[in-house]
């Protein structure tokens, strides 16, 4: 009889074994846990948000409850207590690694030879107050920070790191590799100079918003009569330099671009871009929405809210589970052609991970098997009665 894979073990196929047992063995991965490996951690910490699943003791039952899957899929039955100590003495590089490798792999899926190369990047608040007393305050929230460089056109994160809330989300951002020709988007908290000297230097180009107190004096001006866009109106286009108190300027090409958009007020933005039009820069930075869309649907899909410990490195872990778990449904919708919306598709995998099914047919029912196959006779054929 041919073998069906499961939903669930078909999402882990672009899962590189060797590439991560490799990673465990640099980094000692399975020092102190001989019967719970790697491999079985990152199994049940990606079923946990795949399923949904928000306790220790929930997982354990419905992971056990499918034994007969696990074979396949390499891994055995759990303990909550092991995988909680597991939780909190693992190191977290592996799983950071295996990030990096399905992110470059979800990336040459959907490369296009000439197509513009943009990356948003931005941070998202964790909250942990309610849950434990160690996280940093940051005068707001009590938790940690989700820093995200995202490619809005394939669809697929970067980049991941997470910080203590205290940390200013331009520290992350110097830290970030710049690719020449990229285009980086993002908001006026990561205003720094430097980091903008280092983009221009390395042939990339950057879109923000200026902030209050900057002040810029126009030298040339390349647009002031208003044009109209998609949901906003360009009113004007000028060529800028830094001033400060000292007259000290900034040595990159900068414009200024004043907009205003049709369901809010006027904000100015920021670039070293002297080629795209006003209205291909204004375009751009209305594109960053889509990261804070990736954000909304991370924290509403995923276990972000509860988590299967309390202690920092439990909470590193299911946080990278998470961005896994989310390459991995990316990757599987498109390797497999799935034309449902995201959402219904990550429901139908949270119902259906054990169903042995293609992943091109989750969305339909499971075939019915007569206990008497019935005859199927062609009009066309010649029978044989026998007395």
């Amino acid at each position: 009889m041919r073998f069906l894979d499961s939903i669930f073990g078909s999402l882990l196929k672009p899962l590189d074994r060797r590439a991560f047992q490799a990673a465990v063995e640099r980094h000692d991965a399975d020092a102190y846990d001989k019967t719970f490996s790697s491999w079985d951690h990152l199994v049940t910490l990606t079923y946990a948000q795949l399923s949904s699943i928000e306790t220790l003791r929930g997982l354990e039952t419905s992971f056990n409850a499918n034994a007969q899957a696990h074979y396949h899929l390499g891994v055995g039955t759990i303990a909550r207590s092991t995988v909680s100590d597991a939780n909190a003495r693992r190191p977290i590089a592996p799983f950071a690694e295996t990030f990096a490798l399905l992110s470059a792999q979800a990336d040459r899926q959907t490369r296009q030879e000439g197509a513009e190369m943009v990356s948003l990047i931005d941070s998202s608040p964790i909250p942990l107050g309610k849950l434990c007393k160690w996280p940093t305050w940051n005068g707001r929230i009590r938790g940690m920070k989700l820093h995200v460089v995202y490619d809005p056109r394939a669809d697929v994160p970067r980049g991941v790191e997470i910080t203590p809330a205290n940390v200013n989300d331009v520290e992350v951002g110097c830290r970030t590799p710049v690719v020449c020709g990229t285009t980086y988007v993002f908001d006026k908290g990561y205003c720094h100079f430097g980091w903008w000297r280092k983009i221009n230097d390395g042939g990339a180009f950057f879109v923000t918003r200026a902030k209050k107190n900057m002040r810029l004096r126009a030298t040339t001006w390349r647009l002031r009569a208003p044009i109209a866009g998609d949901g906003f109106t360009v009113l004007d286009d000028s060529e800028v330099v830094y001033v400060s108190k000292g007259n000290a300027r900034l040595p990159i090409p900068l414009r200024r671009i004043r907009v205003r958009r049709d369901k809010g007020g006027v904000i100015t933005l920021i670039t070293n871009d002297l080629a795209r039009s006003a209205v291909e820069i204004a375009a751009l930075y209305k594109r960053r929405w889509q990261i804070e869309l990736l954000f909304r649907w991370i924290k509403q899909n995923l276990r972000l809210r509860r988590f299967l410990g309390n202690n920092e490195n439990a909470i590193r872990l299911q946080i990278i589970a998470a961005m896994i778990a989310y390459l991995l449904l990316r990757i599987a919708a498109r390797a497999h052609r799935v034309t449902l919306p995201a959402l219904r598709f990550a429901e139908l995998v949270g119902q259906r991970l054990f169903l042995r099914s293609p992943i091109a047919d989750i969305h339909k029912p499971p075939p019915c098997h007569p206990s008497q196959p019935q005859r199927h006779r062609c009009p066309n054929q010649m029978e044989f009665c026998y007395a």
